[in-house]
């Protein structure tokens, strides 16, 4: 093998990082990687080079020594570095995946317990609920960590021991030709260590079932969808790792009155013709109470009338909302005699033909669209 420049090899200057080193090494090895170049003995030759190249310059020593002397301060033969001849595929296939698949490179990662779980409660609350908060409690089924043993799963006086197969490592090593793969330690499952004499309440778990109970407090001005996070409220971390979160998921019931669309609510506001017509006060709700809403005179079906400030908080601004009243003009039904006289009354005096334009011109309009629309189908 050619003893070209170790830096030039890698592709990068002489004075370069480690992880830019390492980085330029990772992207070469998985180019001239024998496993995918099979068969190609050039490749298997460039691929040595560049394993050789990154050992050394990697390597605070090594790397000083070639600085100063060259490949004669590198050489094997001299006590150098290990060089073409210590070349093992198994270490670099994992130095080069162990980032991408978990594994550990040389001598495995050292295996820690896992922490717990996270948890959701779905909470439900009214919209007044919602809007004003409150402080509520909840029962959430979860794993803790057993009393009797302190979560380390062993019999009080006893402790676990270190896993006789992977030696506190939690992995084991697969080799294949080429291949180094990484393997979760079938004796411990990964745990690096060993209960020889299980906790009789938790049968070596170092978890047990338990229903909590909790106080939330909800913030006002929340709405569906919204989180609140209780850190460490989850489900117990193994052999006293960290517990998870617990995740309480806001859903806000529909209200019979309202509906919410961000800050704003919105109601329909029924109306009888006459109020609408001649204009006055009315009573409208909002969260707070009763106010008085003005009406103008001739106010039409589906007419928006704001009132600033009668919607909700919000939880993260702290601006307040709108209250929005639509106005829906009411039919009257179930009349007396004297009350269609009345109407029909009316009706007349508002006359007919072009006279009708005057108090109902939205009819008139109507249907004089329709006439032209007829018309213009014949013609």
């Amino acid at each position: 093998m050619s003893k070209r420049d170790y830096y030039e090899v890698l592709g990068v200057e002489k004075g370069a990082a480690e992880r830019d080193i390492k980085k330029a090494y990772k992207r070469l090895a998985m180019k001239y990687h024998p496993d995918r170049n099979q068969g190609d003995k050039a490749m298997e030759e460039k691929f040595k080079e560049i394993q050789e190249a990154h050992e050394i310059l990697t390597d605070s020593q090594k790397r000083a020594a070639y600085d100063q002397y060259g490949h004669a301060g590198v050489d094997p033969n001299r006590g150098g570095g290990r060089g073409q001849q210590g070349a093992d595929f198994g270490d670099i296939f994992g130095d080069v995946f162990g980032d991408i698949f978990g594994g550990g490179g040389r001598g495995g990662r050292q295996s820690r317990a896992r922490q717990g779980s996270d948890l959701r409660y779905n909470l439900e609350l009214s919209l007044e609920e919602a809007v004003r908060g409150k402080s509520v409690e909840i029962r959430v089924p979860t794993l803790v960590e057993c009393d009797t043993c302190d979560g380390s799963g062993a019999k009080k006086g006893s402790s676990p021991v270190t896993c006789s197969t992977c030696h506190g490592q939690g992995q084991v090593q697969m080799r294949q030709g080429f291949f180094a793969v990484q393997q979760t330690c079938p004796t411990c499952s990964g745990k690096g260590k060993i209960i020889k004499d299980p906790c009789g309440s938790c049968r070596g778990h170092g978890r047990i079932e338990k229903t909590k109970t909790l106080s939330v407090k909800v913030p006002a001005g929340v709405d569906t969808g919204d989180r609140i996070r209780l850190t460490g409220e989850g489900e117990a971390g193994e052999m006293g790792a960290p517990a998870g979160d617990l995740y309480v998921q806001v859903h806000v019931k529909e209200h019979k009155i309202f509906t919410r669309e961000g800050n704003n609510l919105y109601c329909e506001v029924p109306l009888s013709f006459t109020r609408a017509a001649l204009g006055g006060e009315i009573e409208v709700p909002t969260l707070e109470g009763k106010v008085k809403l003005k009406v103008t005179a001739e106010t039409q079906t589906g007419k928006m009338f704001r009132l600033r400030d009668k919607g909700v908080k919000s939880v993260r601004s702290g601006n307040v909302g709108d209250l929005i009243c639509k106005v829906v003009i009411e039919t009257p039904v179930n009349l007396s005699a004297r009350q269609k006289e009345l109407l029909e009354e009316l009706e007349d005096s508002m006359g007919k033909g072009k006279d009708v334009a005057k108090n109902r011109p939205k009819e008139s309009g109507f249907f004089d669209g329709v006439k032209k629309f007829f018309d213009d189908l014949t013609n």
